[in-house]
């Protein structure tokens, strides 16, 4: 019955709606114009994008002449910005954590053995000997019957849970999503857990492979400022200290607890865990400056002709990481070309095609480009919670975040796959084109959990992330994935992520972007609305609001 209903929905998709022409507005996208964009939002002059920055300035004013210029009418009223109010934290640790176990005491080192930092605005945080526990994965998921906290009170102690999910490395499709990483495994999700547990404090145990990045990627965040949306005003709680333990010095930590570590880690895999206190204290404190001010969204729109109240919204992020530690060869400026000018440059490409077709989309065009995504997706969380369009009137969302500067490749990376009828959509355009869809190479690391389309689809709208596929047109599947790594490796969040014309090769991204327009495309002309998949977790949250027969 599953693969009828699926046939069913397949004919109705290549089934053309009326006023969609496949071949409608592709001519406006050129490797030419992509690279111009592209160019000047890496540059050095942009100086790494960071929100409250010159840097920021000089973004939102080149992407609103832009969106002028193209002729996209301002998307908040008569206004192409959305102000994001935000708090800038900058907590600044004591060098040293002092961990108190019965018949001794350790000393852990900042930066080397762990990373915290603070939600808080308190000019000091404290821990005085507060007591550890250990909560296994620190998750409750009802519909998987979890629970690490059942019957254990963790109020006012700190947590030490472990990075992603039980089912990593279980072999289990079935725990979990075996392999692939759920919300639950995310970093962000196990703080707010904490935070809705009344605990003082959570210490993640770092593990590389489990996270999907080594622990340098944390310690980039030692003492540096991070970005908040500005909550005076709310009650809302957080924890004191949240952060990260290196893996060597949590062993540690275990066995000064009397704790067999292995041991730990295998009981925590196993259904009907729960959290247990470790018997250790540990003290330090941070002292902490706050700085208020405001990012922007910027936002632009096409209205439709028939469903002007409908909306198909396309995001990017167009922030970087600014100005900060310089590299080997001094440079100091993280320019952020392939995350995310390249995302931005191809959502200017994707209003102009919008704006160059014959057929005028019957439904609106919305196209965003959001702030501190780097910092914790707050732009589109700030939108999302303040939006413009309606989420019951809003189709879908397709984001961007990095697009492919690689040439051109047989295939294109569904983020998530098996989430929204999104990919179904997506598929009818590969096909057309003579491509195909593929799932993401690796699924641990949890990336439908880490960009801006996430906060779309926890308010319950159908959201479609793609990325770069690696079945190289040239070179294969070998040479494409080589590609991948050697990105994580030398260029992710480091100045060497910059745009160079003997590296880049933009006419894969061309053929990406021709993708995901005619995908918006059909959706604008059709009246039916994208549905989440059986299984998904947000499906339940867009059908409380959204009657699945719209």
């Amino acid at each position: 019955m599953k693969n009828i209903i699926f046939l069913l929905f397949l004919l109705l998709i290549g089934c053309k709606p009326d006023g969609f022409v496949r071949e409608d507005g592709l001519e406006v996208f050129t490797v030419h114009e992509l690279e111009a964009h592209l160019k000047t939002l890496a540059s050095d002059e942009f100086m790494g994008r960071l929100p409250f920055s010159e840097g920021e300035r000089k973004t939102i004013n080149y992407l609103q002449n832009k969106f002028r210029e193209t002729g996209l009418e301002p998307g908040n009223g008569s206004s192409y910005l959305q102000e994001v109010p935000m708090a800038e934290i900058t907590a600044t640790p004591e060098p040293a954590m002092i961990v108190k176990a019965p018949g001794k005491t350790l000393t852990l080192e900042g930066l080397k053995d762990y990373v915290i930092w603070t939600e808080r605005t308190e000019d000091k945080i404290e821990l005085k000997e507060a007591d550890l526990v250990f909560a296994g994965f620190g998750i409750v998921a009802p519909e998987y019957n979890w629970n690490d906290f059942a019957g254990t009170n963790v109020k006012d102690k700190v947590i030490v849970v472990l990075v992603n999910d039980p089912g990593f490395g279980s072999n289990d499709s079935t725990l979990f999503k075996g392999n692939t990483m759920t919300y639950y495994g995310r970093w962000t999700y196990k703080f707010e857990e904490a935070a809705r547990q009344g605990a003082k404090g959570v210490l993640i145990i770092h593990d590389d492979v489990p996270a999907g990045y080594g622990f340098w990627v944390v310690q980039n965040n030692w003492n540096a400022p991070r970005l908040f949306l500005d909550e005076r005003g709310k009650d809302i709680y957080h924890c004191a200290a949240v952060g990260w333990l290196a893996q060597a010095a949590a062993k540690r930590l275990f066995e000064a607890a009397g704790m067999d570590w292995a041991q730990s880690v295998s009981e925590a895999r196993k259904p009907g865990f729960k959290a247990r206190p470790m018997n250790v204290k540990i003290s330090t404190s941070m002292t902490v400056q706050v700085r208020y001010d405001k990012s922007h969204n910027v936002i632009g729109k096409i209205t439709g002709s028939k469903a002007p109240d409908e909306y198909i919204i396309y995001s990017t992020h167009w922030d970087h990481l600014g100005i900060g530690k310089p590299d080997a060869e001094g440079d100091s400026i993280y320019n952020g070309a392939l995350d995310n000018a390249s995302g931005t440059a191809g959502l200017l490409a994707l209003a102009k095609a919008f704006k160059s077709m014959k057929a005028k989309p019957h439904r609106t065009l919305v196209f965003l480009a959001v702030t501190a995504e780097e910092q914790g997706l707050w732009g589109s969380e700030y939108y999302v919670q303040n939006p413009i369009y309606p989420k019951e009137k809003t189709v879908a969302n397709i984001n961007m975040d990095g697009i492919n500067p690689y040439g051109k490749m047989n295939d294109i990376v569904v983020v998530g796959m098996g989430q929204s009828e999104l990919e179904d959509y997506l598929r009818e355009e590969a096909t057309a084109a003579g491509r195909y869809l593929s799932p993401e190479p690796n699924p641990v690391a949890g990336y439908y959990f880490r960009s801006d389309h996430f906060c779309f689809a926890k308010a319950g709208i159908p959201a479609l992330y793609t990325n770069t596929g690696i079945d190289h047109v040239e070179r294969g599947k070998d040479y494409g994935k080589q590609l991948q790594d050697d990105y994580v490796a030398r260029y992710y969040h480091k100045p060497s992520d910059e745009y160079d014309t003997a590296r880049w090769n933009l006419g894969g991204a061309v053929e990406d972007l021709k993708l995901l327009f005619n995908t918006g495309k059909r959706l604008a002309f059709e009246n039916t609305w994208p549905r989440w998949k059986t299984g998904s977790e947000f499906k339940a949250i867009r059908e409380s609001y959204v009657p699945p027969a719209q």
